[in-house]
């Protein structure tokens, strides 16, 4: 509250009053367009609201993952136990989860090293994918309800006209009502579906990127253990049969001398 005063108070006079005129005239174009104009609004907040928490996860993730995946693997070469450690300390992100679940295992194969950061990767793209199906959603159903909103208003616009009996000048107050609730909602409805599709084709483009990143840095890790850390003698189990055990019962057959 304290920074809103202080903004108001160092705004210029001008500018306050021109925000002060612009917003009944958003209120007006907005009640123009119809009652279709209300899910048009739910939607875009929606949108919105999905947006600014996906920028922040991915933000997050983008801007430390580097810094994090380069510490680990650094720490995987001599201590794979510090490793764990900076993986555990990074499980706020998808990365770090990500290493943690094989480095977390005891003595592994590196059959099940690799099964583990496949599962957790798995994992982390099903979280990483949030939010698509809304996205997806907004695209489709914005523009029908836009179309919906322009067959609405030339209905009305052709209820209030009077072809040919020389209408008064309410009538045809009434009618470019109707034309304008038409070109409103078309409007608004192309523009939300513009603004979810361009967000939604941006985390398209983050999670395939993610992925392969994850293929990458997964084969280095898989690698490391390989080379520094995996003793092929160790599970190794024997082959042999187990020696049979002496027979409690008398043979069947004798040999006499």
């Amino acid at each position: 509250m304290f920074f809103l005063v202080y903004f108001l108070a160092e705004t210029p006079a001008e500018v306050q009053n021109t925000a002060i005129e612009t917003a009944p005239r958003i209120i007006d174009e907005f009640l123009k367009g119809g009652p279709v104009m209300w899910p048009l609004l739910g939607l875009s907040v929606l949108t919105l609201a999905t947006a600014l928490e996906r920028g922040w996860f991915w933000i997050r993730l983008v801007s430390q993952e580097d810094r994090i995946v380069n510490d680990v693997l650094d720490a995987a070469r001599y201590d794979m136990g510090k490793a764990a450690e900076i993986a555990e300390y990074a499980r706020y992100l998808a990365i770090g989860r990500f290493l943690l679940a094989p480095l977390k295992l005891r003595h592994p194969t590196p059959e099940t090293f690799r099964l583990a950061m496949e599962a957790a990767a798995d994992k982390e793209f099903v979280k990483m994918r949030k939010g698509d199906k809304l996205f997806e959603t907004v695209v489709a159903v914005a523009p029908l309800l836009g179309l919906l909103g322009t067959v609405t208003g030339l209905i009305r616009t052709f209820d209030n006209l009077n072809v040919g009996a020389g209408g008064s000048a309410e009538e045809a107050t009434k009618a470019a009502g109707g034309i304008g609730e038409a070109l409103i909602t078309t409007a608004a409805g192309m523009i939300v579906a513009i603004v979810a599709l361009l967000v939604f084709r941006l985390m398209v483009t983050l999670q395939s990127q993610q992925m392969d990143y994850f293929a990458q840095v997964g084969s280095e890790l898989e690698l490391i253990y390989r080379q520094f850390w995996h003793d092929p003698n160790q599970n190794t189990r024997s082959m042999a049969l187990p020696a049979s055990k002496p027979s409690n019962h008398p043979s069947s057959f004798s040999v006499d001398d």
